[in-house]
């Protein structure tokens, strides 16, 4: 009779279209994310269109959207490698160094940085940023969530990287920031501040690479 039984994954299926949010065996395979099925759509489409001009451009982006990559950290670990590759340093011996740039949008971006690259897509929490100081300040009245500016990320020797006054800020997956095995940290950022980092601390100062909408 072409009748089809709805087993329970059809069912749950089901539902999660009805009501807009992502099922559970679309989520399996995707980035971690809080986004409902709405959000998700977009940032899926977004995620393909980086995909396909990375093909199609055979080099890195101007700009990297780091959100939009299933294992962001992959990406920046193989641009550590690939810089001591060409300067002969001990993998052992080499951290990431970031810091803020003027730059708001991806297109205001002429060209690559001669070393590392940029990489937009972090949302702070916690507080805000001054792009005249550029550093972190407080949070805006009812403003929960900022987009950072584009962020440079440089490899550099860990005997010569001197921070100061500079707060080393987790970046996470989404929101729910990582569980106890850490699962979710993606990297640590340097942020400017003017403040002591205990304020920021407290604040619970983070960035996110998802956050929902």
């Amino acid at each position: 009779k072409g009748e089809v039984g709805m087993s329970q994954d059809l069912d749950d299926l089901s539902f999660s279209l009805f009501n807009g949010l992502l099922p559970t065996p679309w989520r399996k395979l995707a980035p971690g994310t809080q986004k409902k099925l709405g959000g998700w759509m977009v940032h899926f489409q977004r995620r393909r269109a980086q995909y396909e001009d990375w093909l199609k451009q055979q080099k890195d982006p101007k700009v990297m959207w780091l959100s939009g990559l299933h294992i962001p950290e992959s990406y920046l670990t193989a641009l550590i490698q690939t810089t001591c590759r060409e300067k002969g340093w001990p993998l052992d011996k080499s951290v990431m160094y970031t810091s803020v740039t003027k730059f708001e949008k991806e297109d205001e971006v002429k060209e690559k940085p001669e070393q590392g690259c940029y990489i937009t897509g972090l949302y702070l929490e916690g507080g805000g940023w001054d792009l005249k100081k550029g550093c972190i300040c407080p949070q805006k009245p009812k403003v929960l969530v900022e987009d950072l500016p584009i962020l440079q990320v440089t490899p550099i020797e860990s005997n010569k990287l001197k921070l100061q006054n500079t707060f080393r800020t987790p970046v996470y997956v989404t929101q729910n920031r990582r569980n106890a095995m850490g699962v979710g940290l993606v990297f640590t950022a340097d942020l400017a501040t003017e403040q002591h980092i205990s304020m920021w601390v407290l604040q619970g100062v983070a960035l996110c690479l998802n956050i929902a909408d």
